[in-house]
């Protein structure tokens, strides 16, 4: 029997997983959708292996052990805080993850607690597509589209607390400390961002209301809608998810934010970048130079980038 596609791949995974409280990095975000999409009812074993090639063929990205390393230990060490009627369960999903040396898998294995979030969904369960997920290069964005896919069929969300709903994103601790304390901010680096790549790479369409009490945001619902996609998005050009050899993984990431700050998340543009060291270093610089008043620009910052790194040409004034 023919395997399908990976454009047909369909992750499915529990209502309370979808709406757990966890923090994935996006790299983490592509080993867990990958491994979500291995899942077989049939198989007794607990244990589920993970060809990195073959992700890396599906997303065009690169992945260097050192840092699958770093991303798995993280994964190990991550509490999912799953709420439903009757609890609030922490969980663990893995027992296990082990590398084969010279193979190129990782093998997972499942904690016996977090099957039921997996496994025995009956209705209550969110389905999303593995292509698409993969496609998306914010995390943020890989979070809230499977929270607008469990909607899709009613047409909006339920309403969110906001605070609650930044804590399911990991933006919120439970002392109350906040990633992104300026609601600019979070609306900016993750609510447009998310927006804008779940429609223009997946088969949804969101966009979102907020409610506000007083002058303070309480809420917020997002609308849901299908939409059929122009084009199938070659892989390649997904923006690559690691750091070359000798570049530090700290200056990596704080490049990868930049360009989500800046609305740069063209997938060219973000892979042309986030693959030369020399670029990551002048996104880093162009960064530091903003934010102390060095480079005025207030208009478009993401733009005046880009013509910095030579990846547009700058607009000739008009005589």
């Amino acid at each position: 029997m023919n395997q399908p596609l990976v454009t047909d791949l369909e992750i499915r995974q529990s209502n309370a997983l979808t709406n757990a409280r966890f923090e994935y990095s996006e790299l983490q975000l592509d080993l867990f959708f990958f491994m979500l999409s291995r899942l077989r009812k049939t198989q007794e074993s607990l244990v589920y292996q993970l060809n990195i090639k073959e992700l890396s063929a599906l997303t065009g990205k690169q992945y260097h052990l050192p840092y699958l390393l770093i991303a798995t230990e993280g994964m190990m060490s991550r509490v999912f805080s799953v709420t439903t009627e009757k609890s609030i369960k922490q969980l663990s999903m893995f027992q296990r993850i082990e590398y084969l040396t010279g193979t190129g898998i990782i093998e997972f294995e499942l904690t016996q607690h977090i099957l039921p979030h997996l496994f025995h969904l009956k209705e209550n369960f969110t389905s999303f597509g593995l292509a698409a997920a993969l496609r998306l290069t914010s995390k943020y964005a890989k979070r809230i589209y499977p929270l607008c896919s469990q909607w899709k069929d009613l047409g909006e969300t339920k309403k969110y607390d906001i605070q609650d709903f930044k804590k399911t994103l990991g933006l919120l601790d439970a002392k109350g400390n906040e990633k992104l304390k300026l609601f600019k901010d979070f609306r900016v680096n993750v609510l447009d961002v998310s927006v804008k790549q779940i429609n223009e790479h997946t088969e949804l369409h969101i966009s979102y209301k907020l409610e506000k009490v007083g002058r303070s945001v309480k809420n917020i619902i997002f609308t849901v809608k299908s939409q059929a996609l122009a084009e199938t998005i070659p892989f390649d050009l997904v923006a690559t998810a690691q750091p070359l050899p000798g570049m530090q993984q700290s200056h990596y990431d704080n490049a990868a934010r930049i360009l989500d700050e800046l609305r740069i998340t063209d997938a060219k543009h973000r892979q042309t970048i986030l693959a030369s060291a020399a670029h990551v270093a002048e996104v880093n610089r162009y960064n530091h130079d903003l934010k102390t008043g060095k480079v005025k620009a207030s208009r478009n910052p993401g733009g005046l980038l880009l013509v910095r790194l030579g990846l547009v040409a700058a607009k000739v004034p008009k005589v």
